[in-house]
């Protein structure tokens, strides 16, 4: 683990930005195209708003989100709407974009979602994950009931998952894929979670999903935090 430690927010997000695009250009190098995996929430706008003026080949990126909430694509919780608004303009407008919840009838049947999106599956290269009080990330909550089956699954995908203590049904990448990106980048801010993310860094326990990513990914996560 790779660990960043910034004096503001601002100076968090453009550090950020600035090595996403980085690791979107070497996956383009070796790969010809990239796939990035993107959290949504209000934390990463300010890193968004950066990295869609970098200049890298984005007609060769396919964006994606690591979660979603099961609401229409409109929707003011929706993370793809954020993605939309934040991201994908300017530079970044010319990247292709992968919908969790594409549209009405996947809300009302988010298992037929995952099921559209496992059968075009494509290994995020690059993935921006975020981290809640609760020591969650992605959708993987600690007391969600999917939570055993999400850690468990061998093979790479999305699931849906219920968090007990969050509005919405969820769509969300499951540990197995989190840990096959090539890169994985952490990012959070405040007193509060940096306390969390010092539990989490003491080993890993499902009461801290965060942790099993920091304690397993096979290259080693870049944590940014301020």
């Amino acid at each position: 683990m790779r660990r960043y430690e910034h004096t503001s927010e601002a100076d968090l997000a453009e550090a950020m930005a600035i090595s996403v695009a980085h690791a979107l250009e070497i996956a383009i190098g070796v790969n010809g195209w990239a796939v990035l995996a993107v959290s949504g929430g209000r934390s990463p706008v300010a890193m968004f708003e950066r990295l869609r003026h970098r200049t890298i080949r984005w007609d060769a990126v396919t964006i994606t989100l690591v979660d979603e909430r099961v609401v229409p694509p409109d929707h003011d919780d929706s993370n793809g709407a954020l993605v939309r608004r934040h991201l994908l303009r300017e530079a970044a407008g010319k990247a292709a974009f992968v919908p969790l919840v594409a549209d009405a009838a996947e809300v009302a049947d988010p298992a037929g979602a995952v099921a559209r999106l496992n059968a075009a599956w494509r290994q995020p290269d690059v993935i921006v994950l975020g981290m809640g009080e609760d020591g969650h990330t992605a959708s993987l909550f600690p007391e969600a009931p999917e939570l055993e089956q999400a850690l468990a699954e061998p093979q790479p995908g999305y699931m849906v998952t219920h968090p007990r203590e969050a509005p919405h049904a969820r769509i969300t990448l499951n540990l197995a894929a989190l840990l096959a990106a090539e890169r994985v980048f952490v990012s959070f801010a405040g007193p509060v979670k940096t306390a969390v993310f010092a539990r989490a860094c003491k080993g890993p326990t499902p009461a801290l999903p965060i942790s099993l990513v920091l304690s397993r990914h096979r290259h080693g996560t870049d944590v940014f935090s301020a």
